[in-house]
């Protein structure tokens, strides 16, 4: 829906942060920030976002956020595993927010269904709890992260906009007890692919041990002083070399090797 001047109406009556354009840069003042123009999420072109949760006051609290931000837009919901599938069907997302547990099934069923419908979309799963098992399987299923409803306030907007842009919502401490679970004894299997991860150049293998360490490609980028668009490049020549999609896979072997 657009208000009279054409722009995206985020409704509920949430107040918007007030933006200004200077170069290839919009200020967004509540709270003070900066925000590049060639990143996804610009006040004329919000990311869209499509939330699946059975919980009517989670759903509630994450809307006002989204909708509290100019740079995401809510653009449909649902509360099961069934009415997920329609909406998936029906809407056209960016990124998918999906609780884990659901009153007829699980957000792996979404995730398996959203995936062939809607390639191009990123996924986040969010619970109430830190299972080590559920986020790896929702991984493995292509999920771009993994949020706890406990997180702070301003996290579910933080969180669509990092893996719209090519990042990963996953905090350290989760990566860590992920990669902790994967048994160096099965290194034997990795060895088939270790000519593609002698070719990791000095730079890849780099960046493929921040994003393990939970770094989305912008922080990436400011922390080796190059774009984030090409940090981007250099994460589809590591998924090409390891022969891998996602970065959990990409982590998973990483970590098999030895390569951090």
């Amino acid at each position: 829906m657009a208000n009279s001047n054409g722009q995206p109406d985020h409704g509920l009556g949430a107040t918007l942060q007030a933006t200004t354009t200077t170069g290839q840069f919009s200020m967004y003042d509540n709270p003070p920030s900066v925000w590049p123009a060639f990143l996804m999420g610009q006040e004329a072109s919000p990311v869209r976002v499509l939330l699946i949760d059975d919980d009517a006051h989670i759903r509630r609290v994450i809307a006002q956020e989204l909708m509290a931000d100019p740079r995401t837009l809510l653009v449909g919901q649902a509360t099961s595993v069934r009415e997920g599938r329609r909406a998936i069907r029906q809407h056209e997302f960016d990124v998918l927010l999906v609780d884990l547990n659901l009153g007829d099934g699980e957000a792996f069923e979404v995730l398996e269904f959203f995936r062939s419908v809607r390639p191009s979309a990123q996924a986040v799963v969010i619970s109430v709890m830190e299972n080590d098992e559920q986020v790896l399987r929702a991984f493995e299923l292509g999920a771009a992260g993994f949020v706890g409803k406990n997180s702070w306030f301003g996290n579910y907007a933080q969180t669509v906009l990092q893996v719209a842009n090519g990042g990963a919502s996953i905090t350290p401490h989760i990566a860590r007890r992920l990669l902790q679970r994967f048994d160096r004894a099965h290194a034997p299997q990795s060895k088939r692919r270790a000519d593609e991860a002698d070719k990791l150049s000095i730079r890849e293998k780099e960046i493929l041990r921040m994003v393990a360490s939970g770094y989305t490609s912008t922080e990436i980028g400011t922390r080796l002083f190059i774009s984030g668009m090409t940090v981007n490049t250099h994460l589809r020549n590591i998924y090409r070399k390891l022969q891998v999609r996602t970065r959990a896979q990409a982590v998973r072997f990483a970590s098999l090797r030895g390569l951090f």
